[in-house]
């Protein structure tokens, strides 16, 4: 029997994009796939056809040879292949990409395809520390408290008692899996005996309960360099989780937590002060000693300023963390007027009006004088 078209097959036009093909060819193999039709099999060979037709259409060069010479071309020696064989590992990564978890099952394979046991990474570690704007204006090196798994040392990480050694799994034969054929493929599922491990543990070791892994808690010592922002993140490379079967172990990775101060606050990296003058001090000037994260800082407020004035101490704030240089130290003048004035205070303000009243009068008569 002659062979259907594989644009047929997919019920798609010969100029399909490969998004295309793949969103067909899923339709088409959630409809048909034998674990939804069991006992029918012209549905598996409706799922055999479209999976045939997608690992032509999916690959560009297999497609280009399928367009210009038919099936004769994709069976030409050198050139082609052949559809009894059309599973190899490059169109595998596909099917695996559409299929692989609608059905539950792990993976698809076929019988050359090699399990990956062995030496695995250990989880990444991800935690939040908290630093007070000063630490994070000037850096500081804490002791960290690091909550992870390890590999247990009674058991080496084996999970049996010391002495004893785990069981291959029977139900498995120790691949961790088992294999269904459906059609002309075999569909990888995890082992449920021993949980895709490929053992079981007939004594258990007492200190992991059979787990292989024990908490552990490492005091790490972690430096937080001047400049750091609250988001920030660290990466400290092996001080995650203990790895698996020999395999390296994980990250840690520090989120930084700033908190609030009570004085300073941080816009970027400028460091931003606000200091609160009276009356007297703006009019006339004054000099004022401020405490700052770096030592005591000398402030020359200049006569006659104003109230939001800001004055600008350069190089004076956080140092740039991606780069060079550093930010400013910005005052913001706030005019505070007084509280609890004595009599005599009332009397040089009330002195102070009448002067003002009279300096204003005058201007607004010259004002007059020069329209006029």
């Amino acid at each position: 029997m002659a062979k259907k078209d594989y644009y047929d097959i997919l019920k798609i036009p010969r100029n399909a994009t490969k998004d295309e093909i793949k969103q067909s060819y899923r339709k088409l193999a959630l409809k048909y796939h034998p674990d939804r039709n069991q006992g029918n099999p012209e549905a598996e060979e409706k799922f055999k056809e479209a999976s045939e037709a997608y690992s032509v259409l999916g690959n560009d060069e297999k497609r280009g040879i399928y367009n210009n010479y038919g099936f004769d071309g994709l069976n030409m020696g050198g050139r082609g292949f052949s559809t009894s064989s059309f599973f190899s590992d490059s169109i595998f990564s596909d099917f695996e990409d559409i299929l692989g978890n609608l059905f539950g099952f792990g993976h698809f394979s076929s019988t050359r395809r090699n399990k990956r046991h062995g030496p695995r990474k250990g989880s990444d570690i991800g935690i939040e520390v908290d630093l007070t704007l000063e630490e994070a204006y000037k850096g500081i090196e804490k002791t960290v408290p690091v909550h992870r798994e390890k590999n247990c040392n009674v058991c080496d990480g084996t999970g049996a008692e010391s002495g004893t050694s785990p069981d291959v799994c029977i139900q498995c034969g120790g691949t961790g899996s088992i294999r269904r054929s459906q059609g002309f493929f075999s569909i990888s599922t995890t082992c449920s005996m021993c949980n895709g491990s490929g053992s079981t543990i007939s004594h258990p070791c007492k200190k992991c309960n059979g787990k292989g892994r024990i908490e552990d808690i490492k005091e790490i010592k972690v430096t937080f360099p001047p400049g750091v922002d609250n988001g920030n993140r660290l990466r400290i490379t092996g001080e995650g989780e203990e790895g698996f079967s020999g395999g390296r172990p994980g990250d840690l990775y520090i989120i930084i937590n700033v908190k609030e101060d009570d004085k300073f606050k941080r816009e970027g990296n400028n460091l931003i002060y606000e200091l609160n003058i009276n009356f007297s001090q703006a009019v006339l000037g004054d000099d004022i000693k401020i405490k700052t994260f770096y030592g005591t800082e000398k402030i020359k407020i200049p006569p006659e300023v104003q109230n939001g004035r800001i004055i600008k101490l350069k190089g004076k704030g956080f140092k740039n963390i991606n780069g060079w240089g550093k930010g400013n130290l910005l005052i913001i003048i706030k005019v505070v007027t007084s509280t609890n004035i004595s009599r005599r205070e009332k009397e040089i303000y009330k002195e102070l009006r009448e002067i003002e009243n009279k300096k204003s009068k005058k201007i607004s008569a010259e004002s007059k004088n020069i329209f006029n």
